[in-house]
Parts: C-alpha cells; sequence; structure tokens
C-alpha cells in the first residue's frame, strides 16, 4: 500500500505537481517566480524603448485622464479600466517614459503575485517555466509596458482561474474566494466581454456551488458596473452599445480568423484588413506547437490525478480564444494574450512530463537538451520579431509628432481641433481634440465643425490624393509632413 502510494507521488511530482499531501507554500520569496518576474520586467525596460511614443489606441485610454490634452472619443467597445490603470501617472505628468516604466513594473508585480496564486497546486520550477514561457513571448514583452488592456485581463484570467482553483480544492481558504472576485472584477473592468468569454467554463462548474458562483458573478458585475452604466447615460442603453460594439468590429459572426492571426504573428499589431502572407513557418511554430504540448500537459494531469488544475485552465484558454479565432473578421496578436497566459499551465506541464518520461541517465539528459536548445530557438526567433515590431511602431509614431511639429508651424495650436485622416493619435500629439464627422469614430457633425472653426484653429487631414470633406474644400491647404492639411482662417491668423 505504502509503495503504491510512493508511486504515484513520484509520478505526479514529475509531471510538475505537488504532492496531494503537501501544504500551501507560505513565503512570498520564491526564487523562481521572483526570478521570471524580474526578467520580464527588465525585458520590457531595455527591449521596449521606454520613449516609444503612444499608440492609436494608448492615447484614446491616456487622453481620458490626461491634464495635458481633450479626451478622444471614446467608442462602444472600449472599457474604461485601463485609463484608470494608468490615472496615477497620466493625471499630472506627459512623460512617455515614465509611463511606460511605471507600467513595465506594475506588469511585473502582477505576473509575480498571480504565479503566487498557483503555488499550491504546481511545483515551483514548472509554474515558472509557465510563467516564462508567457512572458518571453514578443506580443507580452510588447504590450506589458503599454497602456492597453490585453496583459491585464491576461494576467486577471490567470488569478482567477487559479483561486477558483484552490477554492474547489479547500473552501476554507479565504484568500482564494476574494481571488476569485478579485481576478473577475480586473477582467470585467478592462474588457468586459472577454472576462465573460474567460469565466464561461467557470460558470459551467460553479452551477453546483451557489456561493462560488454568487462571487464570480459578483466579480463580473463590479469590473463590468461602469461600462454597463456608461451604456445607458451615453450610448442609448446596454443592448445599443453591444449593437455598436459588434458594429465596430464589423459584426460579431462566423469569421475564420486563424490564418489571419497566423498572419499577425510576424509583427503586425492590427491585421485590418488581413491580406498579406502567412510569416515565416520558423516563426509560427511555436504556435502550432500549443495544442500539442497543452493536450500532452493535460493527458499527464489525468494520470497524475490533478487534472483541475490543468484542464480547467485549458478550458477558459480555448474559451477565451474562440471569439478571435472565428468570430470576427480581423486580427491583432494581442487579442489571444489570455489565452496564451492559460495555456502556459498546460504547455509547462506537457513540456515537464516529455523530459521527466525518459529514465535517469542518457535519455534524460538528451531530452533536457532538447527542451533547452528548442526554447532557446523559440527565445531568439521572439525577440527578432520584437524588435522588429518596436521599430515600425516607433516609426509610425515619430510621424504623428513629426506631422506635430509642423502643424504647430502651420499655426495649428492647443485649444485646437482636427478631424480627418489619423487625426485622433495626431491630436494627441498636437495637443488638439479630435472629432469626426463619419465612420466609426463619430462623434460630431459637419456643421458642428463649421461653427468651431470661428472659435479655435481647425485642421482636416488627408492623404494626398484624397478629397477632403465639403466644409473644408474652401480652406487653404498646407502640407504637414506627408499629409495635405485643410487650415480653416481662423488658424492662418495665429501664423
Amino acid at each position: 500500500m505504502a509503495d503504491g502510494w510512493n508511486v504515484t507521488m513520484t509520478s505526479a511530482s514529475r509531471a510538475g505537481f505537488p504532492p496531494r499531501s503537501a501544504r500551501p507554500r507560505r513565503r512570498w520569496g520564491e526564487p523562481w517566480l521572483a526570478a521570471v518576474a524580474g526578467a520580464f520586467t527588465l525585458a520590457q525596460l531595455v527591449l521596449v524603448r521606454s520613449d516609444l511614443g503612444l499608440g492609436w489606441d494608448e492615447t484614446v485610454y491616456v487622453s481620458q485622464v490626461s491634464g495635458h490634452v481633450p479626451a478622444a472619443f471614446f467608442s462602444a467597445p472600449r472599457a474604461r479600466g485601463i485609463s484608470l490603470l494608468v490615472a496615477p501617472i497620466a493625471s499630472w505628468s506627459d512623460s512617455t517614459a515614465l509611463l511606460r516604466v511605471y507600467l513595465a513594473v506594475l506588469s511585473g508585480l502582477a505576473l509575480y503575485f498571480t504565479l503566487r496564486v498557483w503555488g499550491a497546486h504546481v511545483m515551483p520550477r514548472v509554474l515558472a517555466l509557465a510563467g516564462a514561457l508567457f512572458a518571453s513571448l514578443w506580443v507580452t514583452v510588447f504590450y506589458g509596458p503599454q497602456a492597453m488592456p490585453n496583459y491585464w485581463v491576461a494576467v486577471g484570467a490567470l488569478a482567477c482561474v487559479g483561486c477558483f482553483v484552490r477554492v474547489r480544492a479547500n473552501a476554507g481558504d479565504r484568500a482564494a474566494w476574494w481571488g476569485v472576485l478579485a481576478g473577475a472584477a480586473l477582467m470585467a473592468w478592462m474588457r468586459p466581454m472577454d472576462a465573460v468569454y474567460v469565466v464561461l467554463p467557470l460558470l459551467v462548474l460553479a452551477l453546483r456551488r451557489p456561493r462560488l458562483l454568487a462571487v464570480l458573478v459578483a466579480g463580473l458585475l463590479a469590473g463590468a458596473g461602469e461600462w454597463v452604466i456608461e451604456a445607458y447615460m451615453s450610448y442609448g442603453g446596454l443592448a445599443q452599445r453591444l449593437s455598436d460594439a459588434s458594429r465596430i468590429q464589423r459584426g460579431l459572426g462566423w469569421h475564420l480568423a486563424v490564418v489571419d492571426q497566423l498572419r499577425s504573428l510576424g509583427g503586425h499589431t492590427l491585421c485590418r484588413p488581413c491580406t498579406g502572407s502567412v510569416s515565416n513557418p520558423l516563426v509560427t511554430l511555436w504556435w502550432f506547437a500549443l495544442p500539442v504540448l497543452a493536450a500532452l500537459g493535460a493527458v499527464a494531469a489525468v494520470r497524475a490525478r490533478r487534472a483541475q488544475s490543468v484542464l480547467l485552465p485549458l478550458a477558459c484558454a480555448v474559451t477565451a480564444a474562440v471569439p478571435y479565432l472565428f468570430l470576427i473578421g480581423y486580427a491583432a496578436p494581442r487579442f489571444l494574450l489570455p489565452a496564451y497566459a492559460l495555456l502556459a499551465l498546460p504547455v509547462a506541464h506537457g513540456l515537464a512530463h516529455l523530459v521527466s518520461a525518459p529514465a535517469r541517465g542518457t535519455g534524460r539528459t538528451l531530452a533536457v537538451s532538447l527542451m533547452a536548445a528548442g526554447l532557446a530557438c523559440h527565445l531568439a526567433l521572439q525577440y527578432v520579431v520584437l524588435e522588429r515590431t518596436v521599430h515600425s511602431s516607433a516609426a509610425n509614431r515619430d510621424d504623428w509628432s513629426r506631422t506635430a511639429s509642423a502643424l504647430h508651424l502651420l499655426g495649428v495650436r492647443p485649444p485646437c481641433l482636427l478631424s480627418g485622416y489619423e487625426a485622433v493619435p495626431i491630436a494627441f500629439y498636437t495637443g488638439c481634440g479630435s472629432a469626426q464627422s463619419e465612420g466609426h469614430d463619430t462623434s460630431t457633425t459637419a456643421a458642428a465643425l463649421t461653427r468651431a472653426a470661428h472659435r479655435a484653429p481647425v485642421a482636416v487631414l488627408a492623404l494626398p490624393g484624397d478629397r477632403p470633406p465639403a466644409y473644408a474644400r474652401t480652406w487653404p491647404v498646407e502640407r504637414a509632413g506627408v499629409l495635405h492639411t485643410y487650415i480653416a482662417p481662423f488658424a492662418q491668423q495665429g501664423r
């Protein structure tokens, strides 16, 4: 009897699971996890330029709380969680570098404490491997220090699912109950619809445990409450806001976006429309390895009789990925960050099983060597893509900055208003407000823009060869960078 128990203990440990009798670790200084989180923070600070200008979506989120620029139009799909997260810096400072450092440090701390949640169910080295797999993806490093919500949905998902597992294993774990609530709230605070997709498997399992179901739903409502209230105050109701959000995303329905996601893996931050060629097979190989290794980890978990701590994050990863693989007609690699975070656990278990399967000796050494070599190649490829992405992103944002400088020389200075091509980010860099009379970001009318031109500098941006809107066709046209700028006569008086 004792021999059989020892065999089970050994096989479970080899698969990456702590013994069933092991008590949760109470130490907060797990060196493996701290090393992963520290390396992740350092990678962000070194490899993603701290002076990298804000991207289009970032300018929308940051402008909501900035004391230096007017708030940009806030479209229906967006939630204000990330705006509130950056408010401690953005509300008083316009330093992009300071904001990047703040977010890099915060994202590293979030990763550390999120991994800690799983410490009672996963061995530290396997847990650290899972954290390293997620944190080493170029998309994770790139978006960690950015004012974007997807990374925070990912850590919220990992924390919520981990605490859910702990509650099911030990209903007396009070910290885990609060973790379920906080994790669900964080996800919904950042992206309400993503939160719903992530927790679908949890909601099904919680049906037989009303208290757990109530805590999970309370977390979702706490996070999404502001979004729902705002829907009735500014968007014509919840149904209308959901409809508008679907329209902006080109309608939610059957769209096979798997190939689009593959195209985006080469460093495209947004693939819309997604018409280029699929990235180099070496760059996308890890993407095809994920389901294989995750399935292997699930099999190892079932054999070790610790299926819940692997199958549950695997199920939540699947539901988190479904809308972005099959329900929208474009792609961005950041959309799948929650799925990658959750998949990291079963993948790490799968790798641990591959290494532990051979008997000790030459076979084990060979397995470890092959895995180390494979991970090293994977890491090198990730950072090649990261460097390319940072370079192209910096070039775009430098263009916006140069256009803003040109507009200042043309007399378009705060308080001012921009409309037309890429008006949202260029307005942020110029210190202006932005407004559109057509398109997804429609927030005003042509008549209102014409009236505004009598009170403040107003300019309409257009690509060479594009016709400006009717109300601006008689305005003087100037060059601002590569753009044609139609400037209302009011602005010309200030030159």
